[in-house]
């Protein structure tokens, strides 16, 4: 089970506060022992490191939220909501979704928390088994995850909007509605297709996606536009990044020196065995299953450092030792890859998309810098979250140049951005509370600090003397400022006490489970080159090439050209050894029966065809079982106590009687608008 860290836990209970899902396989046939942090740091797709998993599409993909094994049904930061994240910053972008209008009405008043925040009676949102969740507890609990960030984001908001008047700044309608043809014109949609399709796909309405992206977009270029010039070296760099010369290279990765250095002169003296060397040295392990090939390295990406040391290689060249971080790197040149040739006409659209990344950079860069000005020049207090201004200005979020922002205005906004998964995750937390209470189990503060240390200790938390540092734990959860010890013990630590609480007596091993596990995590591997299709025709006629040309060379060349899997694809076929009972039942029971040289049949699995080569089989890692018994025991019991509470969390959601009254209000709104 994975310790209740935000990247994890959080997700799949409390979705207000999660930046991603996960997608794992949903069902194993059987429990695999993988150590806490191979499962939910290193790797977070919820598979050991090493597995490979084309495409996760070996099996139905389900949506896990954090616990190893605990599904709901969310999405969270919408994926075109991340790419603005990823072009202009977060901070940038918070402030910018919600700029569209300072006293615009709220949508949907079917939301709105006023009433809560003025005394009045608090209205009903949602109900689950007749215990009833107020208007109130919504605003509360937006407020404590939110709140601080839209008191910054309208502040911002406000800054922007007086920046626009100033220097006589409008964005037109049309303008509006020409950069919306424009964007839907990049998907090869009118603008109307575009529209629905957010509305359908993302939720996300015309008036919305107008109002709140669109047009701040537009308003940040016009304030910077004497600073996003895109300069034709710019777009030449930005070309070649792509589209450039690019170098084959294997990897070997260490973090002591003095072994990279005794790696080194091997590789110098011997550049033939540098795969060996990387599958037997690499600290990557992921690399070094494939003797340490990696992606093409091309310019101008980023790292000028690799890319001069690489492109300076001769092919089977070594390059000198590499600091990255508090890591070593040697890299070998494997071979020159050439520079692609787009198609004529696909040039214009090439140049746009390049020269709008660009663009959209240096948008991220200088509308930071204005926030700054901006801010410098304004009269701003914030009231929200400091206790001694909040007293003296009660009901007060914010005032900016004396002019108040009220926390009635915040709550409103924050619930009608985020009271959607915040009661998603507070319905959440009425079922489970209701299964303690009928179970006669409590979650005392005790539970929940043994949880923290546990949590502590797999992450590598520990103090000299191998015992949890807490302190330094929770200082590691909170660093990155985007929540707080009081929300980590809230979203993660409790329902994470409280669901292995309800099951933990029902967890119990067998033999068979041991043994399985045993040779899933010890046992031998299949090392296969493989091709991945996306349609059975072509599988056939690449396995009836592969089948008339039967050597690993021309196998790797019909991988490069024809495999839709990027591991496969850019590796010349390898990808990592198949272990048994490793949730791929189709592919292990072909791989198993395959021998060297050998080449299996098409497999069918979800929506892809497979094709392997065998090239041979790995040696058992620990062929005395005893000797890592305690071992198995302590993570298959943690693997099988997560599925354990997945199936418990499920049996909670189909015998509840749920009545989420505030999600039927906005979809109404949303049909009313359309």
């Amino acid at each position: 089970m994975c310790p209740p860290s935000l990247d994890g836990m959080t997700s799949w209970l409390f979705p207000a506060i999660a930046a991603k899902t996960w997608v794992v396989r949903s069902e194993v046939d059987s429990i695999q022992p993988t150590t806490v942090p191979a499962m939910c740091v290193a790797n977070q797709r919820g598979i050991s490191k090493g597995d490979w998993m084309p495409l996760d599409m070996s099996m139905p993909s389900r949506r896990f939220k954090g616990v190893t094994g605990m599904p709901l049904e969310f999405a969270v930061l919408r994926p075109w909501m991340v790419t603005l994240v990823r072009r202009l910053g977060l901070s940038v972008f918070v402030a910018m979704v919600f700029i569209a209008a300072w006293d615009r009405p709220v949508v949907a008043q079917q939301a709105s928390t006023a009433a809560a925040t003025a005394g009045g009676k608090s209205r009903v949102v949602a109900t689950v088994n007749a215990d009833p969740i107020t208007e109130k507890v919504l605003a509360d609990e937006t407020m404590r995850r939110y709140g601080s960030d839209i008191v910054d984001a309208m502040v911002n908001r406000y800054l922007i909007l007086q920046a626009c008047q100033q220097r006589g700044i409008e964005i037109t309608k049309q303008e509006v509605s020409d950069e919306i043809a424009r964007q839907a014109a990049k998907f090869r949609l009118d603008m109307g297709g575009l529209l629905q399709l957010l509305q359908e796909e993302r939720n996300v309405s015309a008036a919305e996606y107008s109002n709140d992206v669109v047009w701040p977009m537009l308003a940040l270029r016009r304030l910077v536009a004497d600073k996003i010039e895109v300069t034709e070296e710019e777009f030449n760099k930005q070309y070649l990044a792509r589209y450039g010369e690019a170098v084959k290279c294997r990897m070997i990765v260490t973090k002591d020196r003095q072994k990279a250095e005794q790696v080194l002169a091997q590789a110098k003296s011997d550049p033939a065995k540098f795969a060996e060397l990387a599958k037997s040295f690499s600290e990557d392990e992921i690399s070094a299953s494939v003797g340490g090939l990696i992606p093409p390295i091309r310019r101008y990406t980023g790292q000028p450092d690799f890319e001069t040391a690489v492109f300076d290689l001769q092919d089977g060249g070594v390059t000198d030792i590499l600091q990255v971080g508090d890591e070593w790197m040697i890299l070998q040149a494997v071979r020159r890859i050439p520079a692609a040739t787009p198609a004529p006409q696909a040039i214009p659209a090439i140049r746009e998309q390049i020269a709008d990344e660009i663009r959209d950079e240096k948008i991220r860069v200088a509308a930071a810098g204005l926030f700054e000005q901006l801010q410098s020049e304004a009269n701003v207090k914030k009231v929200f979250g400091d206790p001694a201004a909040e007293k003296q200005h009660p009901g007060v979020a914010a005032l900016v140049n004396n002019q108040p922002l009220t926390i009635a205005q915040v709550a409103e906004e924050a619930v009608r951005r985020h009271g959607e998964e915040v009661l998603q995750g507070e319905i959440n937390r009425r079922l489970l509370t209701q299964a303690l209470r009928s179970n006669g189990v409590t979650v005392a503060a005790a539970d929940l600090t043994a949880e923290t240390e546990r949590a502590a200790i797999a992450f590598g938390f520990t103090k000299p003397d191998g015992s949890a540092d807490i302190q330094s734990w929770l200082q590691s959860v909170v660093s990155d400022g985007d929540t707080t010890e009081d929300i980590y013990v809230r979203d993660a630590v409790w329902p994470s006490v409280a669901l292995r609480k309800l099951v933990e007596s029902e967890v119990q091993l067998t033999d068979e489970e041991l043994k399985r596990g045993f040779d899933s995590a010890y046992g031998p591997k299949v090392e296969v080159l493989a091709i991945v299709l996306g349609d059975q025709r072509t599988a056939q006629k690449v396995w009836q090439m592969a089948r008339d040309n039967p050597t690993p060379q021309f196998f790797g060349e019909l991988a490069q050209q024809y495999s839709i899997e990027p591991s496969s694809a850019s590796n010349a076929g390898l990808v990592p050894p198949i272990r048994k009972h490793g949730g791929q039942p189709a592919i292990e029971k072909e791989a198993f029966s395959l021998k060297p040289g050998q080449l299996s049949g098409i497999v069918a699995t979800g929506d892809k065809y497979i094709i392997m080569r065998c090239q041979g089989f790995t040696k058992p890692v620990v062929s005395d079982f005893d000797a890592v018994r305690e071992e198995l025991v302590r993570d298959l019991s943690e693997k099988k106590l997560a599925q354990a509470m997945a199936s418990k969390f499920d049996e909670l959601k189909e015998n509840a009687s749920i009545e989420n009254f505030f999600a039927v209000a906005k979809k109404a709104a949303a049909t009313t608008r359309r």
